[in-house]
């Protein structure tokens, strides 16, 4: 053979598959502070700042909780993030720029919202209470303008992040990357409780002047960002160029950032089960989220309660979430099955939301806490229930539209959860006069829910879903379902 030859030769030949090397369980740990980060701001949101709006600067919860969630209503926007994430890389990486340029946003975002309630503050407390006029609805509108920017840096980080996980992973170890990473934001949650009680401890007397909250919480809202930022830098620095499979996959169409918005609710309602199920999920995370903007108020005029130990009041849901996700997976499903473990979770946290009403009868600090850890617990049944019953509801090929439809449909009902919560405790003050009966409306509509909820999943047949569902939800896919 000659040597033109043997060159023709080895230019036919196939090229070599190239061989990542598999992500590590350190690896896996480090992506999951980036989850971490998310769940400390959650608790600066909607544990802090609704906490300081309502009890400290008389803004009615109805405002505070519709400013705040305008941050869950851009979530259709993750599929925009997502899918330029596919086609447009930012500073040579598909996930990881848009991730930290996310991350930045948010951290900007939260501190400039804080001073914008600094000054709605100083304008009701000039007027001795809420009036609507120029200056109170074009402060309200910016900061609902904020917080539209918060939950859009949000989207640019958060959905390029999830399919950075998707592209790190084989599926032999997707789940427990995924694992890791959602119980990394329960113990940021749990982090962010403790932060803000040793960051804001000189508010623990409920006496501090207005001038002392509003240094303490801007300095909080100035280094915690910060912090959080740091994080999804090291979360992510390397991650993708050492690990992601993307350029390796070619069969992209079906994941869950190429769905729109108007394909995710096609998807919902393709089928009578699919409907069923997704009435289920609606009602079950509107009646998990409605305390979300109310807690740390309740907490504070109800039991007295200061600032930073209202602000660990997550601290003790979360811990109570972080020890049942994973015991849940492998003993309880295990044992029960999925759809009884989801009902008891549903029912578990409803009786936590009635141990909640009862201890701001008798004032019990202690049983309000231990309400909280229950309700922790409940949750995290209820929620490892019902996914790992969603995964059984559909086939391989679209459990990734799936998931994503649901994603997309579980912020909406979050928004709508917080902002119905505010709602309902401003209508309770109006029709009680009482803030124990206002708010105890809350948690007794959200342990209502719960009960709704599994007789929505009673109806749910798994068979009937596996025979039916698929076909229909292809046709949404192929544009075929008018």
């Amino acid at each position: 053979m000659t040597a033109e030859n043997l060159s023709n030769f080895d230019q036919t030949q196939p090229p070599q598959p190239v061989i990542l090397p598999q992500i590590k369980l350190l690896t896996m740990f480090r992506l999951g502070l980036f989850q971490m980060g998310l769940g400390i701001l959650a608790v600066l949101t909607l544990g802090v700042l609704n906490r300081v709006m309502i009890a400290e600067l008389a803004i009615p919860a109805t405002i505070t909780a519709a400013t705040i969630t305008v941050s869950q209503f851009v979530a259709p926007l993750r599929v925009l993030f997502g899918q330029m994430s596919d086609s447009k890389p930012l500073f040579g990486t598909h996930r990881t720029g848009y991730v930290l340029i996310g991350a930045g946003l948010f951290a900007i975002a939260l501190f400039f919202a804080t001073q914008i309630i600094w000054q709605l503050g100083n304008v009701v407390n000039a007027a001795g209470g809420w009036v609507w006029n120029t200056q109170t609805f074009g402060l309200t509108a910016a900061l609902a303008g904020i917080f539209a920017l918060y939950g859009t840096a949000s989207c640019i980080s958060s959905t390029p992040f999830f399919a950075l996980l998707v592209d790190v992973s084989e599926e032999e170890n997707r789940g427990q990357l995924i694992g890791i990473v959602w119980s990394m934001m329960t113990v940021g949650i749990a982090a962010g409780g403790i932060t803000s009680k040793v960051l804001l401890k000189r508010l623990e007397d409920n006496n501090a002047s207005l001038e002392i909250i509003q240094s303490a919480i801007s300095n909080l809202f100035l280094i915690v960002p910060a912090i959080v930022f740091i994080l999804a830098v090291i979360a992510t620095w390397g991650v993708e160029k050492k690990y992601s499979r993307y350029s390796t996959r070619v069969s992209t169409s079906n994941r869950e950032d190429k769905i729109t918005l108007g394909m995710a609710i096609k998807i919902l309602t393709a089928s009578k089960q699919t409907a069923l199920f997704f009435t289920f999920m609606l009602i079950m995370s509107i009646s998990l989220f409605m305390q979300e903007a109310v807690l740390e108020p309740y907490g504070g005029q109800i039991f007295g309660m200061s600032i930073p130990e209202t602000s660990l009041l997550n601290s003790f849901w979360g811990i109570g979430m972080l020890m049942s996700l994973s015991a849940t997976g492998f003993y309880l499903v295990p044992r029960l099955g999925k759809r009884k473990t989801t009902q008891l979770g549903c029912l578990a946290t409803s009786v936590s939301f009635l141990l909640i009403i009862l201890s701001g009868f008798s004032a019990n600090q202690g049983l309000l806490k231990a309400a909280m850890v229950l309700f922790g617990l409940s949750a995290g049944v209820a929620t490892t229930g019902a996914l790992s019953l969603m995964l059984d509801l559909t086939a391989a090929e679209t459990a990734g539209t799936f998931v994503g439809a649901w994603g997309l449909a579980q912020a909406m009902a979050r928004g709508s959860a917080t902002i119905l919560g505010g709602i309902v405790l401003d209508i309770g003050k109006s029709l009680f006069g009482v803030p124990l009966l206002a708010y105890g409306s809350v948690f007794a509509i959200q342990a209502v829910g719960m009960l709704l909820a599994i007789w929505f999943l009673n109806y749910v047949n798994v068979q009937e879903f596996k025979d039916n569902a698929n076909a229909a939800i292809k046709a949404v896919m192929e544009g075929q379902l008018d």
